[in-house]
């Protein structure tokens, strides 16, 4: 289970390390079927880890003020989704949740261009801050609304979100006594694996033309609220 989750977290954060988020969509299921006594906290923690790998190369481009209000909104967002974990079942959350993202993304790739205005950055702070927390996918709101920026722009921009976002859910389950101490370690274990996938990621930005990393956040977002909804109906 091991050499799976580590190949798994290879190319989720060789995705993320190229169009900005995609660790949650493409690692969350495995572990979710190996091992789900994991989740949220290994994904949360690893969404806490890997933003600064990113941010160790990539933070000239940075938004801050759009963050000030989508990090100020991901707070309030965080305590409903501790609420969703410790109260509510997340069949339905995700359910809704997937359907929801479902949509935004299919209206956005041609019909809708969704602004980044104050109103937009914290409907979707909250927003994300709610699923990220109770299903660990907490990106795609975020990452809709980011999707005509400049790639370095998104990718910097998303990684303080996350680092911010995760610690705010972590946090969040700790004061509820949902983490476990040894899946922190556990992550730390597995940063090699962070590693070896935005090293490929790098190599990828060479052969990727720019204009294509919309198509590239749109698809991940899609595919995102998809496994979410296969997640939320079958486990």
């Amino acid at each position: 289970m091991a050499a799976v989750l580590a190949a798994t977290l290879v190319v989720g954060a060789a995705v993320q390390g190229l169009v900005g988020l995609g660790l949650g969509l493409v690692a969350a299921p495995v572990v979710t079927l190996f091992a789900p006594q994991l989740m949220p906290d290994l994904m949360l923690w690893l969404a806490f880890l890997l933003p600064m790998v990113t941010l160790a190369r990539e933070h000239h481009q940075i938004d801050w003020p759009g963050l000030a209000w989508s990090v100020s909104a991901r707070m309030p967002g965080t305590a409903v989704g501790v609420a969703v974990v410790t109260w509510v079942s997340t069949r339905e959350l995700g359910i809704v949740v997937g359907v929801m993202v479902l949509v935004s993304v299919l209206l956005t790739i041609r019909a809708v261009r969704v602004p980044v205005t104050r109103g937009t950055l914290i409907a979707a702070g909250f927003t994300s801050g709610i699923t990220g927390t109770a299903t660990s996918i907490g990106g795609p709101p975020i990452a809709i609304l980011y999707q005509h920026r400049d790639p370095v722009q998104i990718r910097s921009t998303l990684a303080v979100y996350f680092v911010f976002g995760a610690a705010f859910s972590l946090v969040g389950l700790g004061v509820v006594g949902a983490l476990e101490t040894s899946t922190m370690f556990l992550a730390l274990l597995l940063v090699p694996s962070l590693v070896v996938g935005f090293i490929a990621a790098r190599l990828m930005h060479r052969v990727v033309p720019a204009h294509h990393i919309r198509g590239g956040v749109l698809l991940v977002c899609g595919l995102s609220a998809v496994a979410l909804l296969v997640k939320s109906l079958l486990f």
